[in-house]
């Protein structure tokens, strides 16, 4: 029976919200998408395929469709040269997320739009600032006229830039989740703890605070707990899915020591991280700590899968749509252990 849509804050009182995200790598990585000015054309180029990568992350657990309007604001159309599409980009982003949320069996997913991190923000230059606020400004009014539940402004690692997309929101009414992306630096660029932000954050009205992308689980979680200990409200964590570690936080500068050729770019991202993944199961063991510490809003980031969300899903205990196709080895040729199988295959388990 599918049940009526419960709010965002509902979800959260009640219990983990997962959210899908990495919607940038995943088109990327099925040809969609250009690595390096990362606009998310395929709103408008093939709608028919930003719709599938939509439902396929719901089905994996998803509570939310995030409009992929990620980097898709005034300054990086303008570098693209494609302002005029602005806007017939965003909104058709948002139209197709609201079709897909529909389309659950059990009760309809919400629909968040998309703000995130402008590049051009200078904490010296008032100009950049009013620049930035304009940006948000448009994207957020065009959230509201297309009726999105709430808004995700995420990937801010300046404190005054999360501020003012904090603004801009609750100046259309609607609820905020920000999220902070953390560089290597440990801080963010103008000064601030990302505790002290998120707490600053919270306590002006956000309904959700955290952090996402840049880092995967290890240099994330110390931090998540940081803010949990700091923040009265809401927490959400999203990391990246790569083993990053203390010596590199980030994934900009991932080395492989076993990559054998001559890479295009001057590390590993952003399309030579490959063999750096965490496993599912390591990103489950991820969010059943971050659960158990009390992170309420739950997903991961750039280079995620639909089969890695829904690990973490299950993880948190929640039965996604397409948990049946979770694995199960029992009938495997080689490692089942189902009484009817071959014998005689059984034996090469550990020459195979």
């Amino acid at each position: 029976m599918v049940v009526g849509k419960r709010s965002l804050e509902q979800r959260l009182n009640e219990g983990t919200v997962i959210v899908g995200e990495g919607y940038l790598f995943e088109m990327e990585r099925r040809g969609y998408l250009q690595a390096g000015s990362f606009v998310p054309e395929v709103a408008l180029e093939h709608p028919e395929v930003l719709k599938q990568t939509y439902r396929d992350y719901m089905n994996a657990g998803s509570d939310v469709v995030l409009a992929f309007t990620y980097n898709a604001h005034r300054e990086k159309m303008r570098i693209i040269g494609k302002e005029d599409l602005l806007e017939p980009l965003n909104r058709s982003a948002i139209r197709l997320a609201k079709e897909v949320a529909k389309e659950h069996p059990i009760e309809e997913a919400l629909v968040a739009g998309n703000i995130s991190n402008t590049n051009i923000f200078d904490p010296e230059d008032p100009e950049s600032k009013e620049k930035v606020r304009s940006i948000f400004a448009e994207m957020v009014k065009w959230c509201k006229e297309e009726g999105v539940d709430f808004i995700n402004a995420e990937t801010l690692y300046y404190h005054e830039e999360a501020v003012i997309a904090l603004e801009e929101i609750q100046k259309q009414d609607l609820p905020a989740v920000v999220t902070l992306g953390l560089m290597g630096e440990n801080i963010l660029r103008d000064g601030y703890t990302v505790e002290e932000s998120c707490k600053i954050l919270s306590e002006k009205g956000a309904l959700v605070v955290g952090m996402n992308c840049f880092r995967g689980p290890d240099t994330m979680q110390p931090y998540l707990k940081r803010i949990r200990e700091e923040v009265e409200g809401f927490v959400g964590g999203l990391p990246i899915p790569y083993r990053t570690s203390e010596e590199y936080p980030t994934f900009f500068n991932l080395p492989d020591g076993g990559c054998s050729c001559t890479l295009p770019t001057e590390t590993t991202f952003p399309t030579s991280l490959d063999p750096l993944y965490h496993n599912r199961y390591e990103l489950a063991d991820w969010a059943k700590e971050a659960q158990n510490i009390g992170v309420n809003y739950i997903g991961l980031c750039c280079g995620a899968s639909p089969a890695m969300l829904r690990a973490v899903a299950e993880a948190t205990g929640i039965k996604t749509i397409n948990s049946k196709y979770s694995p199960d080895m029992e009938k495997h040729f080689l490692f089942g252990k189902d009484e009817t199988l071959k014998n005689h295959n059984l034996k090469y388990r550990a020459k195979a």
